[in-house]
């Protein structure tokens, strides 16, 4: 086992953890801008594993649950809760709020809040990719809800018939807001959906980072070798509901509670042993976020908010 990686991928999905308990705790307090904010809870190894498979010049879309993908790129938390604030110092000046969050600079191209909206987005970054021999996959986060939408067919056709330097990451969480999986798609294997593009589809567990981290490495791998895109199906959980409204009466408690009892922050701690991850590695990181964290919100918090007196200012029309 790579220790220091073992050791990468438990901070960063602590901190998404952390990050996004606070966003919540926050919106309780009244201070976010906006209600319409989609936690990953849960979630945190799939967005923990891909990115790490990144390279800098790599990259990436997301949903609009893309808190945990910003953070794993490695976003500034400061300026991520300025724009949950609605201050003019968040990455989009407090105009886009929790689903539109971007920074092109750290190569993420933005979060969407259609469904599948960005699919082709990514596509047309790896076909640049392609034209410019920049060197660059771009990975593409979507839910399992999207694979439904025609977009998501045309953009894995286009992408496999050109072999575009681009990794489709599905994360799985089994529900499409309240709609189950089972129920709404009639290939429940991702290895199986990949073949009819003709390309390389994976099944991974969604909960082990270090399998994700893995899976994804080799797929990027791939992409920048000019062997085209791979379909990662990554089967995971939302602890809590579809948004802060969603009481997910439909799921069973005993559904809950056994996915819960598969803790990605767990898993990767029983993988790597006490050795590894010591009981005072886990105080500081603790810590360490705590800190983070409250200098973020501070830094929001003091932030000035948006002006209506800007609202035509960078605007294309």
């Amino acid at each position: 086992m790579d220790r220091e990686l073992t050791k990468s991928l438990y901070k960063t999905m602590l901190l998404i953890r952390r990050t996004e308990e606070r966003i919540l705790e926050e919106m309780m307090k009244g201070k976010l801008a906006s209600t319409m904010c989609h936690v990953s809870i849960g979630q945190e190894a799939v967005a923990a594993g891909v990115c790490d498979a990144m390279a800098p010049q790599d990259y990436l879309t997301s949903t609009h649950r893309g808190h945990g993908h910003f953070i794993a790129r490695g976003g500034g938390l400061g300026r991520m809760m300025a724009e949950l604030f609605g201050k003019e110092t968040g990455y989009c000046k407090g105009r886009g709020g929790s689903m539109h969050i971007t920074d092109i600079t750290i190569g993420h191209l933005g979060a969407n809040g259609i469904v599948g909206g960005h699919l082709g987005i990514a596509a047309g970054a790896a076909l640049w990719s392609q034209i410019s021999s920049n060197d660059a996959v771009t990975v593409c986060f979507f839910g399992e809800g999207a694979t439904n939408e025609g977009i998501t067919h045309e953009s894995l056709n286009m992408a496999a018939l050109w072999k575009l330097p681009v990794v489709f990451v599905v994360e799985n969480n089994h529900y499409a807001m309240s709609l189950a999986w089972e129920r709404s798609t009639a290939q429940l294997n991702f290895t199986e959906k990949a073949s009819a593009y003709g390309i390389p589809g994976v099944d991974v567990d969604g909960q082990d980072a270090l399998a994700v981290q893995e899976v994804a490495k080799a797929a990027i791998d791939r992409a920048r070798r000019g062997e085209g895109p791979t379909l990662i199906g990554a089967h995971t959980y939302r602890f809590l509901g579809h948004s802060r409204a969603d009481p997910s009466k439909y799921r069973s408690s005993e559904e809950e509670e056994r996915e819960r009892a598969r803790d990605p922050l767990t898993i990767l701690r029983t993988k790597a042993g006490t050795d590894v991850i010591t009981d005072s590695d886990l105080e500081a990181y603790e810590a360490e976020v705590k800190q983070q964290l409250d200098d973020a919100v501070k830094f929001a918090e003091d932030s000035p908010l948006a002006q209506p007196s800007t609202v035509f200012e960078d605007i294309y029309a």
